[in-house]
Formats: structure tokens, sequence, C-alpha cells
């Protein structure tokens, strides 16, 4: 087994943290990166451009759900197999990835390709931003097994404590789409003008860049992983284990792809600008929001392994390190996004009327960032612990009972100011609830381990 798994339970708590955090925040940054440059790109076509990426964004998340689930799974899976000392389990669960992104991402193409229209005005696309939103729709489902593929190669990476080769993989495809994006959509030198299918078939060429380099870390014996051909065929026991853990947070996200789409139904009803507003807000967020990931995923693996290593010390600290440092950083992030606000959104559009509107969305739908963080990492920490029917509770109560009905009772209050301040008024709820949660989990762990030393000592 490799230096760097082994250091999963040895080394210097902080340093390693930061060591697993710091590759995966400047992939996810970067993946982000790429995000932020598209919108300024696709801006320039005009607000509806925008707009129709922004509706089909949650059919997007839908394949994001289901390699981020699996990804969370399997890392789950071969970082306690790592810390049990069984590394072949590990290598026959990683194998499992070729059947997984085939039987998971061809259904996205062949829904996309054959019923576009039917789903385009249910994601809540208006009449003047339809064709866009169909291009973008159709041609990016071609890259849903990539994606699959990519997010769960990465997922097998980290789980194994390699955080270096998972960011090589998101950095490089994402550096590819920046690259693509101004040719194909502007048709600069010898490529065609495009437009907003251009924006989506530089999205599918560097998801498949990115697929194809994962394919070459795992093959090549350059990771902690040594696949054979016996590894590959599909095996139920390893498949349900995977889900077992996977499945809540596949859900969580998937819950999400139908929140968002319900938020983009109440924002559509105040017209195309004010769903382009929200599509600006969300990529500055999610730019502002990339570090959380980063840190979530660096501690899953230490979690993980010192679970399965019965080491339930370091386990914990892991868990407060990471949410009090994650919590500190996004409350300066939230003070320079509130302040700074106009210049960052003229960074997008300098259309006057796109800009009015962002700015104050902006400066309230991010406003309280900071409770965010920790709560994600709470939320991780469970489906380190292999509780991912508690992860999955604490996503969905964020989400239905807390957000949801939030968002229809304030838009029905207060108009679209509502639909703005019903994100930051879920986010102070659901902090207070995952942290009740998280509290009580390591206070019954605590319990049970004194309990356990009590009875060795009597016996």
């Amino acid at each position: 087994m490799q230096k760097y798994t082994e250091n999963l339970g040895s080394a210097p708590l902080g340093r390693l943290l930061v060591k697993l955090s710091l590759p995966g925040m400047a992939a996810t940054i970067s993946t982000s990166l790429y995000n932020i440059v598209n919108t300024i790109w696709v801006t320039r076509i005009g607000y509806e451009a925008i707009a129709a990426l922004t509706i089909v964004m949650p059919f997007q998340i839908l394949s994001y759900a289901i390699g981020g689930g699996t990804g969370i799974g399997m890392a789950a899976l071969v970082s306690r197999r790592f810390g049990e000392r069984n590394p072949d389990a590990a290598n026959h669960a990683a194998g499992q990835i070729f059947f997984i992104s085939a039987v998971w991402g061809l259904p996205f193409i062949l829904v996309a390709t054959l019923f576009a229209d039917e789903i385009l005005p249910i994601l809540g696309a208006r009449p003047d931003i339809l064709d866009y939103s169909r291009q973008y729709l159709v041609i990016t489902a071609f890259g849903a097994p990539q994606m699959i593929f990519s997010l769960v190669t990465a997922s097998l990476l980290r789980g194994s404590g390699d955080a270096i080769k998972p960011m090589i993989v998101m950095v490089s495809a994402t550096v590819a789409n920046i690259v693509l994006d101004p040719l194909l959509i502007f048709g600069i030198g010898p490529f065609p003008e495009m437009g907003v299918a251009g924006a989506a078939l530089g999205t599918v060429i560097s998801q498949t860049l990115g697929a194809i380099l994962g394919l070459y870390y795992l093959l090549a014996g350059k990771t902690a992983y040594r696949i054979r051909l016996t590894h590959l065929r599909p095996d139920t026991s390893i498949l349900k284990d995977i889900y077992r853990v996977g499945t809540p947070t596949m859900l969580a996200q998937l819950a999400e792809s139908m929140i968002f789409l319900l938020f983009n139904k109440v924002v559509s009803s105040f017209g195309s600008l004010t769903i382009a507003t929200v599509g600006i807000v969300m990529r500055i967020s999610d730019f502002a929001f990339m570090p959380v990931m980063g840190v979530s995923n660096g501690m899953l693996p230490i979690v993980g392994y010192n679970f399965g290593a019965r080491n339930f010390e370091r386990l914990w600290r892991t868990v407060k390190l990471a949410s009090v440092g994650i919590m500190v950083f996004l409350a300066g992030v939230s003070v320079l996004m509130v302040v700074f606000a106009p210049q960052i959104v003229s960074v997008f559009s300098r259309d006057p009327a796109l800009s009015t509107a962002a700015v104050p969305a902006m400066r309230i739908m991010l406003s309280t960032m900071l409770f965010v963080g920790p709560t994600v990492v709470f939320v991780t920490a469970f489906q380190g612990l292999s509780k991912g029917t508690h992860a999955l509770f604490l996503s969905l109560l964020r989400q239905f009972l807390i957000f949801l009905p939030l968002l229809f009772l304030f838009r029905h209050l207060f108009g679209l100011y509502g639909v703005w301040w019903s994100m930051p008024a879920s986010d102070i709820l659901s902090f207070t609830l995952t942290l009740a949660f998280m509290v009580r989990e390591y206070r019954r762990q605590s319990k049970a381990r004194v309990g356990s030393v009590t009875t060795a000592a009597g016996s």
C-alpha cells in the first residue's frame, strides 16, 4: 500500500488536511472558474443565452448527482478497505467504475435527444430562450457518461489519499474548456461560429479529455490501485456497499436538482432577465463555495480511514478542524462579496438592467455563506462514518422542509426580494439543526467508547 494511503492514519492532522484539501480546492475552483469564464463569454450573446444555460442546470445537476453520489460511496468504501489493510477489495470496488458510468450515463443522452421539447418547459424555459436551451441541453447530454466517469475516478483517487491526480484531471479538463469556449462560440480562426451550441460542444470535449486522463491514471499503475480484468465484473455486493453510502448523497443532489428546478420556475415568473440574474449569482456563489468542497473532499478519506482503523480521536479532531477553518474562511468571503458586489457583477455584464437586478440579489443570497460551509462538512462527516441515511436526512431537511416552504412563503409575502431572502434564512436554520445532529453523534460515540473500555477493564 502506498505511503500516502498510510498517511491518512499517521501524518500530522492539520498539515494532512491542508495537503489533501488544497489540490481539491484547486480542482473545484478551476471547474468553477470554467463556469465563470463560460458565463462571461455567453453573456456577450445576450442575457437570453445565460438564462438558457441557467434553465438547463437542473438537468445537468442530475449527472453530477449520479457521479458525485457514486463517488462518495466509492471513496468511503475504498478508504475503509485501505484502513482495513485489504487493497484487493479496494481494487475490486474500483473496477466497478466502468459498468457504473455506462449504465448511468447513456440514459441522459437518450432522454435529452428524444424529449428535449417536453423537458424544457418543465424546467422553466420561456419562449424567448427555448431555442438556446434546446441546443445546450441536447449537446451537453452527450458528455454525461464522461462526466460521471471523471467524477467517480477523482473520488477513487481521493479515497486512496491521492489528492494531486484528481486535481490534474479536473484542471486539465477545465483549461481545455476555457480555451475552446471563445473559439467555438465566436468562430475564431478555423473554428465555426456556433454561439450557445459552441459553449455546449466545448464542455463535452473537455469532459471527454478528463475521462481519458482519469482512465490513464487508473490503468497505467500510477495510483494505489491495480485493477485487473476480474475486477471489472459487476459485483452486486460491492455495488450495494457503494450505494448504501452513496445513494443518500445522490438523492440529496437529485433533490437539489428538483429544488433548483422549482426555484427557476418561481424566478421565471419575473422574466428571463431575472433568470439570467440567478445564473450570474449562482456562478459567483459556486466560485466562492468551491473551497468548501475541496475541504470536504480532503476530509472524507481521513474520516473513512480512521473510522475503519477505529481511531476515533483523530477522526473527530479532523471534523472540528475542517468545520471551524472553513467557517472562518467563508466569513471573510461573505464580507468581500457584499462590499464589492457591483464590481464583481460588472465583470460578467455591462448591461445596466442586469447589473441593477444582480447586485442586490447577490448581496442578499451570499450574505450567510459562512453557515453553509460547516453544514456541508458535517454532512460529509456522516458519509465518512458510513451513516449515509443521516446525511440524506439532513440534506433533505435543508431543501424540502426548510428552504422550499420559505421560498414560497417569502415569495408570497415579499415578492422577488422574498425569493432572495429565502436562501440566507434557510442557511442559518440548516446550520443550527445539522450542528445539533453532529454534536449528538459525537456524544453517542463517546459514550459507546467509554462503555467498551469499562467492559474490557471489568473483564
